[in-house]
């Protein structure tokens, strides 16, 4: 259990009041002044700052970026309400009010990263002060800073700019802070990982599951691609490709964790780690995954338990006939990534419809499953070596690290040639290689191709809501109000906004 970092903290420990997740716990509990004394201590507090990843992957990202793109979409369900708040993710009508929304998943995804800032906040304000092993001081340090600078990162990819907390909050009134423009988030977020790295081991002698120097480099030459810092990507993200610990996975459907085998493999530079159990460590996010109504004997061929049980409502991160049309014909992904499953209870017609494959394995209880999710993985790095390449002019040296990609996804070499060409072939593989992974409506974000790629799916889906999982019934179609907000960013949550005068 240790080896995957699952432990969690007691609640009481860190910051998390539904209401405030910065404001400090009662004296009478346990308290920083009272535990932090020892290596075992900041161990278990940096497992903690791990947690709430768990909750963000398996909860909220696919529907803030991969529902929130043109590569899936929800399976109507017309006898099921209250759906409002995934829906307008899915049809980027989230409701706006003085720039904020009431959406319940918005709201939680800002709730999770800054529950991660809290706690690493804490860690990090106190370790030095602590005496104990400084080769282990520092690694638990640079998987702090790394964990920070993720949820920092998340949170300016989704709203820009946004209240920069670097210290403890000691009272209520410090959790209210201005909003630090998103140019110096970035800031904070190079320099948290660029202290992370020299402190962090490599996958070689890090534990499992835990972030190393790799994973560092990694985030950093993300970031630095979204502010088109190509020359800064190149040089922090090279060693990852000449340190020899990452290699392909010959066959691309096993580059993916299994129920419990198989977890951070020679491909995965980063993965959220989830058991199976009665632990509350595991995951369902395959269960959210399904379209729907799907019954019993339906899900158990999916998922192969023995107490299966059918799940009613509306399905939700299906994938669209869009993504479908994307792969190549004799791209092996393809079938590695998707499946399909007959619905007999469905009123859409056809009743047969896909599902993500890639992480579908097979596991022993309903509902409960240890498969982990990545978050990068070293096809990805070799995608930005080959993007950073050719940003810089540099095509030639681009295109075998895009071509490694191909051959092992079955494919011919690629023909794209110059710099424009080539990065559209980038582009397109980013998306079929990285498909369902959280990537797709960031790399439409950052490219500037909003009104290019988003328009054009909401005109394909309200011209034939059919060919979008809605069912020929009369009133199954799509609202009004669908693909009216195209907003790079998601307005501010509403209840947190109620908390703080600036925003």
């Amino acid at each position: 259990m240790k080896k995957y970092i699952i432990g969690l903290l007691s609640a009481s420990l860190f910051l998390t009041s539904c209401e405030d997740f910065l404001t400090v716990v009662p004296e009478t509990q346990l308290s920083s002044a009272t535990f932090f004394k020892n290596q075992n201590d900041f161990q278990q507090a940096v497992n903690a700052a791990y947690a709430p990843l768990r909750t963000i992957t398996n909860d909220r990202s696919w529907l803030l970026s991969e529902m929130h793109s043109d590569n899936t979409y929800y399976v109507r369900n017309v006898l099921f309400g209250a759906v409002d708040n995934q829906e307008d993710l899915a049809d980027f009508s989230v409701p706006v009010s003085n720039g904020t929304t009431a959406n319940v998943h918005v709201l939680n995804q800002w709730r999770q990263d800054y529950l991660i800032i809290a706690r690493t906040n804490q860690i990090l304000s106190l370790i030095d002060g602590v005496n104990f092993d400084a080769a282990a001081k520092g690694n638990l340090k640079g998987q702090a800073l790394f964990l920070r600078a993720y949820a920092y990162f998340e949170l300016a990819r989704y709203f820009g700019s946004v209240p920069l907390h670097l210290t403890p909050v000691a009272v209520r009134a410090e959790a209210a802070l201005p909003l630090t423009p998103e140019v110096d988030i970035y800031k904070q977020i190079e320099a948290d990982l660029t202290a992370a790295i020299p402190l962090l081991l490599d996958k070689a002698t890090q534990q499992p599951g835990r972030v190393t120097s790799g994973a560092a480099r990694t985030l950093l030459a993300n970031v630095y691609i979204n502010q088109k810092k190509w020359a800064e990507a190149e040089q922090v993200l090279r060693p990852v490709v000449t340190s020899g610990q990452y290699t392909l996975i010959p066959n691309y459907a096993m580059a993916f964790s299994d129920n419990v085998a198989n977890k951070n493999n020679a491909e995965s530079v980063f993965e959220v780690q989830f058991l199976e159990g009665a632990a509350g460590l595991q995951g369902n996010f395959i269960y959210q995954f399904m379209p729907r109504p799907i019954s019993a004997a339906e899900l158990r061929e999916i998922t192969g338990t023995n107490n299966a049980q059918p799940i009613d409502g509306e399905g939700n991160n299906v994938p669209t006939p869009d993504i479908i049309a994307a792969y190549e014909p004799g791209d092996l992904r393809k079938d590695a990534s998707i499946a399909y499953v007959f619905l007999a209870g469905a009123f859409q017609v056809p009743k047969t419809f896909p599902y993500i494959l890639k992480f579908a394995k097979k596991h022993a209880q309903h509902n409960n499953h240890g498969t982990n999710f990545p978050i990068f993985r070293y096809a990805e790095v070799l995608l930005f070596m080959a993007e950073v390449l050719n940003e810089q002019g540099k095509t030639a040296e681009a295109i075998p690290f895009l071509n490694q990609i191909r051959t092992r996804a079955g494919l011919p070499a690629t023909t794209a040639a110059g710099q424009s060409n080539v990065r559209e072939a980038i582009f397109k593989e980013r998306r079929v290689e990285l498909a369902f992974e959280n990537k797709r409506w960031f790399d439409i974000q950052r490219t500037d191709r909003i009104q290019e790629i988003i328009i054009p799916l909401g005109q394909r889906i309200v011209a034939n809501p059919q060919a979008y999982y809605y069912p020929p019934i009369a009133g199954a179609v799509p609202r009004n109000n669908v693909f009216t907000n195209l907003s790079k960013f998601y307005p501010y949550p509403a209840a947190e906004s109620d908390l703080s005068p600036f925003f």
